[in-house]
């Protein structure tokens, strides 16, 4: 069987060919690997005996070593959100000896690059997703090849997979409750996507309502280059409202922006809060009231999650909120008189 394949006889690739499965499984399989199914290996295993296939030294070495290496998925090194929560991710993940190596998941895409695939391609013993993915079907697949844990957002959900992020409809509560307390009564938000969106948007819609009002949505994105065009739209009304509630920090930063060629003094003319409390929110020029989502904790939490799945991959599905809090600042304060 092994003269179909010429002088080089099979190889890893050939063995997922017949078996119908990626190159990652198989070098799981080789590595003995706790996490694939009884099933996937045996089809597998399958596979290499129809073709002859003998793994050399390198890969029978992966049979009694992990490689204590865990890949990080990041979708957008722009956004300054993720730093702490790296800080934090890494503290966890070194102090039990793992090392790290990470991916940006939106640069790969755009160039034909497949981040979870790559990552898992290089024998990473685990996966941590860090904020919305573009690569959301992937991230399933993997999971059922390594442990994963997803940061930072509620996307995907996985049946052996945590999640670990901070509570966004408390947060959305928190910026709404500020502003209304401080007298505005014409509140808008600039919403974001996903479902951290709309749990920070549901904070928002559900405080206007007990305080008998309703507030504007808009959806504004969750970077300056979409936020920006909506800010600007929203604050040259001329019922524009007086406090603006954005997504994130990113997005109050372009309505700091708009507001300012307008015109417009903040917080005299327009209170603006963002999200994340990022370094962009405790910049003095800026000062942006903003709610902090804890990013540091949950890093080290996911962190701490991951390690645990290394030894029990069949842990059920745990969800882990961070406590949100406002720091408040100089771009808000009592509506125009």
């Amino acid at each position: 069987m092994a003269g179909t394949h010429g002088d080089r006889g099979p190889t890893i690739r050939d063995v997922a060919q017949r078996a119908g499965v990626s190159k990652s499984l198989v070098s799981l399989v080789l590595r003995d690997a706790p996490h694939v199914s009884p099933e996937r290996r045996e089809l597998v295993q399958r596979a290499m005996a129809e073709l002859g296939y003998r793994p050399n030294r390198s890969a029978r070495s992966l049979s009694t070593h992990r490689s204590d290496v865990v890949g990080v998925l990041i979708n957008d090194l722009a956004n300054p959100w993720f730093v702490d929560l790296l800080a934090g991710l890494t503290a966890s993940l070194h102090g039990a000896g793992l090392g790290t190596v990470l991916a940006d998941s939106g640069t790969d895409v755009r160039v034909g690059r497949r981040s979870v695939e790559t990552l898992v391609d290089q024998g990473i013993d685990g996966l941590v997703v860090v904020g919305q993915t573009v690569e959301e079907e992937a991230v399933r697949e993997a999971a059922q090849l390594v442990p994963v844990v997803v940061a930072g957002t509620r996307e995907p959900e996985l049946e052996y997979g945590d999640i670990v992020v901070d509570d966004d409809l408390v947060g959305g509560c928190l910026a709404t409750r500020h502003l209304l307390d401080l007298g505005h009564r014409r509140i808008a938000h600039l919403s974001g996507p996903g479902l951290v969106g709309e749990l920070r948007a549901g904070g928002f819609d559900q405080t206007m309502r007990e305080a008998g009002l309703e507030g504007l949505v808009l959806p504004g994105g969750a970077n300056e280059d979409i936020a920006y065009p909506v800010a600007r739209q929203l604050l040259a009304r001329r019922d524009r409202p007086t406090a603006v509630f954005a997504f994130n920090d990113l997005s109050a930063v372009a309505t700091l922006s708009a507001a300012d060629e307008l015109g417009l003094d903040v917080p005299g003319d327009v209170s603006v809060v963002g999200y994340d409390d990022t370094s962009l929110a405790r910049l003095r020029r800026i000062s942006l009231t903003s709610v902090d989502n804890g990013s540091l904790a949950v890093g080290v939490q996911a962190g701490r999650y991951l390690i645990d799945r290394l030894d029990n991959p069949r842990l059920a599905h745990r969800l882990h909120l961070v406590e949100a809090r406002l720091h408040i600042r100089t771009s808000s304060g009592p509506p125009p008189s």
